[in-house]
C-alpha cells in the first residue's frame, strides 16, 4: 500500500528540521524579525487577535506549519487555501508610513516566508543538530513548496542559502513601530502564571541570541556576545530532554507512522 506522505516526505530535510523542538525558538525569532516590517506588522496589529489571545495565535501558527509539513497532500493544500482566503481579506493603511498594504501582496508574503525559513534554519543549526551547507540548500529548495501554498510564484522565492542571504540583505524598510514594540513585549513576556515565566525565558533568550544585530538594535535589546556559547549549550541540552519527555505533535506522529507503514 502506498501511503500519502505529503509535500515533503521522510527523506526531506524539512521533516528533520520541523520535527525538532528548536522550531519553537525559530518561531519566536521569526515573529520578532517579521514584526519590524511596518506593513507586515500593521496587518497583524489591525486584523488579528494576537494581543487578546497570543497563545491561541501561536497554536494556530504551529498547527499550520505542522499540517503543511507532515499531513497528506490534500490536507496540506487545503490549509494553504484557507490561509490565502484569510490573506485576501487583510488590507488597510499602515498608520506609521501611511502606505497601503495587502496581506496577499507578493512583497509581504515573501518577507514572511523568507524570515520564517531563515529563522527555522538558524535555530536548528544553533540548537538542534548539525546541518551541512548542502542540506541547508536542500531545505530552502524544499520550502519553495510551502511558499507556493500561500500564493508566491516559485521563481521569486530564494531556493538556496546564497539567494536567501541576498534577499534579506536587500530589505531596508525595517523600523520599530509602536505595533512592533507592543508585539515584542507580548512575545517576550506573554500572559502566563508567574511560576511558569522562568521556563519561557529559555526559548526567548535563545531566540534573542539568534536575532540579527540590526534587529536587536531596533528593539533596544542588549546582548553580551560571550553569553552565546553557554546559551547554546544550555538550550541544546534542554531541547534534547524535551525531545524525550514531551510527545511530538499528533500530526508528526501520524506522518511518521505512515512512513513506517510504507517502508514495511
Amino acid at each position: 500500500m502506498t501511503e500519502d506522505l505529503g509535500l515533503f516526505g521522510p527523506d526531506s530535510v524539512t521533516w528533520r528540521i520541523h520535527a525538532d523542538p528548536s522550531m519553537l525558538i525559530g518561531g519566536i525569532r521569526a515573529l520578532l524579525v517579521q514584526a519590524l516590517h511596518p506593513l507586515a506588522m500593521a496587518g497583524v496589529a489591525q486584523h488579528s487577535d494576537y494581543q487578546d489571545d497570543p497563545w491561541g495565535r501561536l497554536q494556530r501558527t504551529v498547527d499550520y506549519v505542522v499540517t503543511t509539513t507532515f499531513a497528506d497532500r490534500p490536507t496540506a493544500l487545503a490549509a494553504g487555501d484557507r490561509v490565502r482566503a484569510v490573506h485576501r481579506r487583510v488590507r488597510g493603511i499602515d498608520p506609521v508610513t501611511r502606505r497601503p498594504y495587502r496581506a496577499d501582496a507578493p512583497e509581504l508574503l515573501l518577507w514572511v516566508h523568507a524570515v520564517e525559513v531563515h529563522s527555522f534554519l538558524a535555530a536548528y543549526r544553533r540548537y538542534g543538530g548539525v546541518l551541512h551547507r548542502a542540506d541547508a540548500d536542500r531545505y530552502l529548495a524544499e520550502m519553495v513548496r510551502a511558499a507556493e501554498l500561500v500564493g508566491l510564484d516559485p521563481a521569486d522565492v530564494p531556493a538556496s542559502t546564497d539567494d536567501l542571504r541576498a534577499y534579506l540583505r536587500g530589505v531596508n524598510a525595517l523600523a520599530l513601530t509602536p505595533a512592533a514594540r507592543a508585539a515584542m513585549v507580548q512575545i517576550l513576556s506573554p500572559p502566563m502564571p508567574l511560576p511558569l515565566r522562568p521556563f519561557w525565558t529559555v526559548p526567548t533568550t535563545a531566540a534573542v541570541a539568534l536575532l540579527p544585530r540590526r534587529a536587536r538594535e531596533l528593539y533596544g535589546l542588549s546582548w553580551f556576545p560571550p553569553l552565546g556559547m553557554p546559551v547554546q549549550v544550555g538550550t541544546f541540552s534542554v531541547l534534547r530532554v524535551l525531545n524525550i519527555l514531551v510527545p511530538s505533535h499528533p500530526a508528526i506522529r501520524q506522518a511518521q507512522g505512515r512512513a513506517r507503514s510504507q517502508a514495511a
